[in-house]
């Protein structure tokens, strides 16, 4: 069914991206996203995300944020569950807004900017 469906229904896909400070590549490095995430709606482009963000520098070094939810990818802003964290983010709650940056329709590469609002203790 993924081969022929025009929302990609059912393709999986492991990520290892960088996170930027800022959109672009050579902005400053604080960590990278993995996680899987797969297209679950036969309908529209919606992904089941099951995200990591895992950061390499400063304060929360060492430290990582656990998202797990839906993604509507042509929404504006899209509001994903923040479900746990490590680290200095141990018993993380809260959410994530996601708008996507940029999208090149023909590589499928785009850039999505993350404004992450979590309470942890």
């Amino acid at each position: 069914m993924t081969n022929t469906s025009l929302t990609g229904f059912g393709a999986v896909v492991m990520i290892d991206d960088p996170l930027t400070v800022r959109p672009e590549l050579s902005s400053k490095l604080v960590g990278r996203a993995q996680g899987i995430y797969a297209s679950a709606s036969q309908t529209e482009v919606g992904l089941l995300m099951v995200l990591n963000f895992v950061f390499m520098e400063g304060k929360y070094n060492g430290s990582s944020l656990s998202v797990l939810g839906r993604n509507s990818v042509f929404s504006a802003v899209r509001e994903l569950p923040i479900v746990g964290g490590s680290g200095l983010f141990r018993f993380a709650r809260g959410y994530a807004h996601a708008s996507t940056h940029t999208f090149d329709l023909g590589s499928g590469d785009a850039v999505v900017e993350y404004n992450v609002y979590v309470y942890h203790y």
